[in-house]
């Protein structure tokens, strides 16, 4: 346990001094000064909700919480990051129990793996799957909870499933009359959305909603798109409260500075995730195994005369078993291609005509991270990638126009 950064008897003094503020607390704080253009703003004047105390404290106070988090809910301090959890026993925050999403709570299980309940082994809490059977967490887990944090970094892609865990978290809450506080951060990827929407008989895990590839919105963004759509059961709606960041735009470059998963080490990867993620669903092996995550891809059954590049899959943290292991894999390295502000369908175009068998190349998950039938059959008929991106032009347009009502910056 880290020494506490605060005695009780101050904590409540800060608390009740910060709820007599006026609510718009930006002349208040210590950001960017007023005469600084918008234009100037970059990265590191973020202020991301979990680093806004004074925001969240009064709402927690004298209430039993739970905390919905893995290794990226961190907090920047003078002396360095530390987790959030940390951050909240230390100013005595009533934290009851963690509950952790795919790739567990430290984020070192694989993509896929079971999580087990278990404790933390730092502060001995209890800590709850939400990965595996148990997505949505059951009244019983919740039970003698008041409040709920969801706090985690997203990387914009409607695949990645930490929006799906939102949703169940958001339908757990709003059953069980528990109020809902998303600690926003920014999305790497927000500065474009692009892709084809999702038809909902394609719903999954990897796709619960009729967004497209590329959302473009933050976790707090998305959970009022949850709310303000009605897409929790039966229309339900959660009691949501959403921290903002400040001096955060949509257009700001943000690097990381935890990985978000095992599997996404690097900006590089983050930005090309939605691009090369569509591997997954094919017989091409998309960096895992390796150093280059989503920066490189590759298959034994490429054409090696046509891709000169070669790497060979291992099993390794975040990647015990990855798809071709040991063996060869011919395909590209893009670990220092030119970040990209749309999804990029060559790459999976290219593989598809130079492998050795077609009928092989897409698997049934294929259509779940699509969220369609029409991108495969697009591909075999032999589309060119601008023909596929002018048939998601009209259910971007309208998305585009949806999304406007919930952007918060």
């Amino acid at each position: 346990m880290i020494k506490r950064l605060f005695k009780s008897t101050f904590l409540f003094a800060f608390i009740g001094l910060v709820s007599c503020r006026n609510t718009d607390s930006q002349k208040e704080r210590l950001t960017v000064s007023e005469d600084q253009n918008p234009a100037e703003l970059t990265s590191e004047d973020i202020i991301v909700g979990a680093n806004r105390p004074e925001t969240y404290l009064p709402l927690l106070h004298g209430k039993n919480v739970g905390l919905v988090g893995n290794q990226s809910s961190r907090i920047d301090k003078e002396t360095g990051y530390i987790h959030l959890v940390d951050s909240l026993l230390s100013l005595d925050v009533n934290l009851k129990k963690v509950f952790a999403p795919e790739h567990g709570f430290r984020g070192t299980a694989d993509a896929g793996e079971a999580i087990e309940d278990g404790k933390d082994a730092e502060t001995g809490l209890p800590v709850i799957s939400l990965y595996g059977d148990n997505k949505k967490p059951k009244p019983e887990q919740l039970e003698g909870l008041d409040v709920l944090i969801f706090d985690l970094q997203d990387v914009g892609a409607r695949f990645y499933t930490y929006i799906s865990s939102l949703h169940y978290v958001m339908e757990a809450c709003a059953e069980n009359n528990i109020q809902l506080i998303v600690f926003d951060r920014p999305n790497p990827n927000g500065h474009y959305i692009d892709g084809p929407i999702l038809e909902m008989e394609n719903k999954s895990f990897v796709g619960m909603h009729p967004i497209p590839t590329v959302h473009g919105l933050t976790m707090g963004e998305y959970a009022k798109m949850i709310n303000g759509e009605k897409w929790l059961k039966d229309g339900i709606q959660c009691d949501l409260e959403v921290v903002e960041m400040e001096n955060y735009k949509h257009s700001l470059a943000y690097e990381l500075p935890v990985k978000p998963s095992p599997n996404l080490p690097n900006a590089q990867s983050i930005n090309l995730y939605p691009s090369l993620c569509f591997f997954e669903g094919t017989n091409v092996n998309a960096g895992r195994g390796t150093d280059k995550q989503f920066q490189v891809f590759g298959s034994p059954y490429l054409d090696k005369t046509y891709f000169d590049y070669t790497y060979t899959p291992e099993s390794k943290d975040g990647a015990k078993n990855p798809k071709h292991l040991g063996e060869t894999c011919y395909g590209r390295d893009l670990s220092n291609y030119e970040a990209l502000d749309k999804i990029n369908l060559e790459w999976l175009i290219e593989a598809y005509n130079n492998t050795k068998d077609q009928d092989k190349f897409f698997n049934a998950f294929f259509t779940k991270l699509a969220g369609t039938t029409k991108l495969q059959q697009q591909i075999e008929e032999g589309l060119s990638a601008a023909q596929i991106r002018e048939s998601w032009k009209p259910g971007l347009a309208e998305f585009s126009e949806r999304r406007e009502k919930y952007l918060l910056y």
